[in-house]
């Protein structure tokens, strides 16, 4: 039995690598075609093409699979069922039409909620409790098809989008090979998703991860963790881009004008659990404080904040802004 996977990011690579060590038949790996990247721009493999090529796999690199010779070079690979897990791309009806047991597409959410691009980030963002993967039948729309398997896993507060996402690749990988056999066998009836229910994501900019100071500690938080690895959490001291990669929202209130950093008291400081990490100082939001845990200066390498603090001892005091001024 022929199958083909499509994927192009980190998220997909355990669910590849289980179809293989599982001895599915790939007939070949599609991904999205090399970008510039880094400060020469030079070409970069998506790391599914890299994963791919190191396990021998064919490879495809269409950038649009609408065009008539990609959706022919697809079905003269005959496959019998298409797996898609992060592809990038929205499959036309041309596509989905091509394999007989449907196209299965493996969602970082428990549908319906979170359909769309950045389902990892809007669990954190949205203060889920849990979150999960889903393994539906697709159709045209985007993450609307019946549901084939579900799998729950709590979300931490110590969790970024990346710490989250890690696992739910490996949740996905493991409910991949859990509901490919039982779909092929026709052991599983597919259930309509309820649209009642429905939440749909955005794709992600890098100005989503400007901090406006304005808001409460805990939301500010839930952003720091949701934009951990991008587009980061920033705001800016005297026009210059700080990231704040890691912090705790603290109750208290410091009196001060929000954006402005201040020292904290052992109070404040214990409210922050130890494997969170140590706050050296904090910053007054429009609701509660923010402990700053780690951050990065433009162009240095990120820190921990007692050492940044060592290294800029007359932050406190100062006011953060977003957008930069003066």
């Amino acid at each position: 039995m022929a199958l083909v996977f499509m994927g192009t990011p980190q998220f997909a690579l355990p669910s590849l690598r289980a179809l293989v060590e599982a001895g599915y038949q790939i007939a070949a790996v599609y991904t999205r075609p090399d970008r510039p990247a880094g400060r020469g721009l030079r070409p970069r493999p998506p790391p599914v093409k890299e994963l791919a090529q190191e396990l021998g796999l064919p490879v495809r690199q269409p950038e649009s699979l609408r065009r008539p010779e990609a959706i022919a070079e697809l079905r003269a690979l005959a496959p019998e069922v298409i797996v898609v897990c992060a592809y990038g791309q929205i499959l036309r009806r041309p596509v989905l039409e091509v394999p007989p047991r449907g196209v299965l597409n493996v969602h970082p959410s428990l549908l319906p909620r979170h359909r769309g691009p950045s389902p990892i980030a809007a669990a954190i963002l949205a203060g889920d409790a849990e979150t999960g993967v889903t393994i539906m039948l697709m159709d045209e729309g985007m993450d609307t098809g019946p549901v084939l398997a579900q799998r729950s896993l709590p979300v931490s507060p110590f969790d970024s989008a990346g710490t989250l996402g890690e696992k739910l690749s490996h949740l996905a990988a493991e409910l991949l090979l859990d509901t490919l056999p039982r779909w092929l066998r026709g052991e599983i009836t597919p259930q309509p998703q309820d649209e009642s229910r429905a939440t749909v994501t955005r794709l992600l900019r890098k100005e989503d991860g400007a901090i406006d100071w304005r808001l409460p500690a805990e939301e500010i938080w839930r952003r720091v963790r949701a934009y951990d690895p991008w587009p980061g959490a920033y705001t800016y001291l005297d026009g210059e881009q700080l990231h704040i990669w890691a912090a705790w929202p603290l109750a208290g209130d410091s009196g001060q004008e929000p954006g402005t950093v201040v020292a904290l008291s052992p109070e404040l400081a214990a409210q922050v659990p130890p494997q969170a990490g140590r706050a050296a100082f904090a910053v007054q939001t429009g609701a509660g404080l923010l402990a700053v845990l780690r951050l990065q200066r433009a162009g240095r390498r990120p820190l921990g904040s007692e050492e940044f603090l060592r290294g800029m001892p007359g932050i406190v005091g100062r006011r953060l802004t977003t957008p930069p001024t003066g």
